[in-house]
């Protein structure tokens, strides 16, 4: 592990998390306002269910680690709310299954520290005829409506409140965007850059509005190795340096 120790915000979720780095990813806009700050750390799985997270949740977030997370974003439903397919094999979870899968893996989060924070990331809707255009013909019929998605998203919004979470409500964050279906998608299910933008912004909203002690907000946070130096830029005089650490104004307006 390298040094020095900064809070850890881990992301564990499906594929929406796993390619969270990529085309303008919300993990990566996570990772560039937080840097110097926080390390996020990826724990995305392609095709994941809530079910097979709950069989790996020790392994991924062991109790016993000498550091744990200051704060973890959880996203599983989609693949969840697929419809079943009639060999039973596949991801699809029932939604009773679902929201147990969902309370045990926040329970586990919750007994790692004090001091761990959680956020839920409900599932988001899909733009159902580019689902249906992109079939591939290695897989059965993939079954995605929206239908489907909000009845799991309401449920993931509903425990959250039941046991006291931090959600971010995707479902109804992605609607109120103008024309959600053609813009937020790449492939009619995961996420484009102005997709994952919104997902940055409501988790960001989110954190920064939470009464959490210490606050993991941004700019709460000190920057690493911030002091100055005379090694710092050189000033328009000719005679000081400007420490250019605590510089955000290229993201500050957007992210603030």
């Amino acid at each position: 592990m390298v040094g020095p120790s900064r809070p850890q915000i881990v992301l564990f979720g499906s594929s929406i998390v796993q390619m969270s780095f990529g085309h303008g990813g919300w993990g990566a806009i996570l990772s560039e306002v937080y840097a110097r700050k926080a390390d996020i750390v990826l724990r995305g799985y392609y095709g994941w269910n809530s079910t097979r997270a709950l069989e790996v949740i020790d392994k991924v977030f062991p109790k016993d680690a000498l550091v744990q997370p200051s704060l973890v974003v959880v996203y599983f439903g989609g693949n969840d709310s697929m419809g079943p397919h009639p060999s039973g094999l596949g991801p699809h979870v029932p939604l009773p299954e679902y929201v147990q899968n969902m309370k045990k893996i926040a329970l586990h989060l919750q007994s790692l520290s004090e001091s761990t924070r959680i956020i839920f990331l409900s599932c988001p809707p899909v733009d159902e005829a580019k689902v249906r255009q992109n079939q591939s013909p290695y897989l059965s019929e993939v079954i995605r409506t929206n239908e489907l998605c909000k009845t799991y998203s309401d449920a993931c919004v509903e425990l959250c409140k039941e046991l006291g979470l931090q959600v971010v409500d995707l479902y109804s964050a992605f609607q109120k965007a103008d024309d959600w279906e053609t813009v937020c998608f790449t492939d009619g299910i995961h996420l484009s850059a102005q997709g994952s933008k919104l997902v940055a912004a409501e988790i960001l909203r989110v954190v920064k509005e939470a009464e959490w002690r210490p606050s993991l907000h941004w700019k709460s946070i000190p920057t690493e190795f911030s002091e100055d130096s005379p090694y710092d830029l050189v000033a328009a005089d000719g005679k000081t340096t400007l420490n250019s650490s605590e510089w955000t104004y290229f993201w500050e307006e957007q992210w603030e």
